[in-house]
């Protein structure tokens, strides 16, 4: 295929778009609606298209860009962040093992030089919960004479309202079912959103519920593979560790605020700015000591992917169940010193602060990170 645009992933150029998706974060966030203005932002600056692979003309993307690119934009829009995030990891994990027919896929490439083409794995079901967790999906398919006929009922799918494509992991009903994502363009007919994403925070994600009935789709569309034969999980590849570092662009966009706010306040018990007060200055250390770290910690662990060490994976683990500590403590800490200002919808401290808690739900969850840990440590003990 020709080459695609040259993607500019300069700091530059994403604090660029990153202050584009800052214009409408908060009308977005009130309104819950999808957010298009900011999809159409992160499509014009090309970063859409990261993740697809040279061989499709595009230019990869190292895990060290992955965790640059979201940072920004987590700065700039979270929900905007993760639905590009989702859309990212799509192609990356293609480029690591193809699965979609090849013609769809040109398709896709194609249509992304000229219009936002968001793709997400829908997995989690509302009975069922995250994949993560084990078991097997209740979203069923079904052979027939045309193709597939899908069924089921899918729960917090990013994205959902702006979707292009929806990839749905489904089984079969046999003995030995098969497993896989179903390739489902998203006009197809039997699909309904249901908006049920009214969240805490990243309210403009459109993390809703979809339901599939009886949902017709072409052959090629379902590789499946039976259960007694799946493979490991190839990983979540370059883009996996940029998903909690967005939040760190959520920290850092509450820290820039905190800042502002210290040097501009000026009570006239004081009559000066609180930031030239110890305990101002205090706790501005320690917010930029949590921030710190947290980088610390992602840019360790993603120049290990970079660099092939196949220790990056396990790092990974208990990487993330670390910086997600690490910026929830520096929201939390910026609003405490502030008092009623930092919890005000006035000021955008509030929203900061209910976005950050959403890096909690992420996979790989606290408990079961800490518990794979734990265990690899105590058996590597052993030996």
């Amino acid at each position: 295929m020709a080459a695609l645009p040259v993607v500019d992933v300069s700091d530059d150029a994403l604090a660029q778009t990153s202050a584009r998706l800052a214009l409408t974060a908060e009308e977005y966030d009130r309104s819950a609606e999808f957010p298009w203005k900011g999809v159409q932002a992160v499509h014009d600056a090309g970063l859409l298209r990261l993740g697809i692979a040279p061989r499709y003309g595009g230019q990869g993307l190292s895990a060290t860009d992955s965790v640059r690119v979201l940072q920004w934009l987590g700065r700039g829009d979270p929900s905007v962040a993760l639905i590009t995030a989702m859309t990212i990891l799509q192609h990356v994990l293609e480029d690591i093992d193809p699965w979609w027919p090849e013609d769809l896929y040109r398709t896709v490439v194609d249509d992304s030089r000229r219009r936002p083409v968001l793709l997400n794995a829908i997995r989690a079901e509302p009975e069922w919960g995250a994949p993560a967790r084990g078991g097997l999906p209740a979203t069923k398919i079904r052979r027939t004479a045309a193709g597939w006929l899908l069924n089921g009922h899918k729960g917090f799918a990013t994205s959902s309202e702006g979707l292009a494509y929806h990839l749905v992991w489904a089984a079969t009903e046999d003995p030995d079912p098969l497993l896989a994502h179903a390739v489902v363009p998203a006009d197809t007919p039997g699909i309904e959103i249901v908006r049920t994403w009214d969240h805490l925070g990243l309210r403009a994600s459109s993390t809703h519920d979809v339901i599939y009935t009886d949902v017709e789709i072409p052959f090629e569309n379902f590789r499946g593979v039976p259960l007694s034969e799946q493979r490991a999980d190839p990983g979540l590849g370059a883009v996996g560790i940029g998903v909690p570092a967005l939040y760190i662009g959520v920290a850092r966009a509450a820290q820039e605020f905190f800042l502002r706010f210290a040097n501009e306040r000026i009570p006239t018990s004081l009559g000066r700015p609180i930031a030239t007060t110890e305990r101002i200055q205090t706790i501005a250390g320690e917010i930029e000591a949590q921030l710190v770290q947290a980088e610390e910690i992602v840019y360790g662990v993603v120049r290990r992917f970079d660099e092939g060490d196949p220790s990056a994976s396990q790092r990974f683990l208990v990487a993330k169940p670390l910086v997600v500590r690490a910026v929830v403590t520096a929201v939390q800490t910026a609003v405490a010193a502030i008092g009623n200002p930092g919890l005000t919808r006035h000021n955008p401290l509030e929203r900061h602060l209910r976005d950050v808690y959403c890096a909690r739900v992420h996979p790989p969850q606290e408990d079961s990170a800490l518990l794979l840990a734990g265990r690899q440590t105590l058996t590597a003990a052993r030996c």
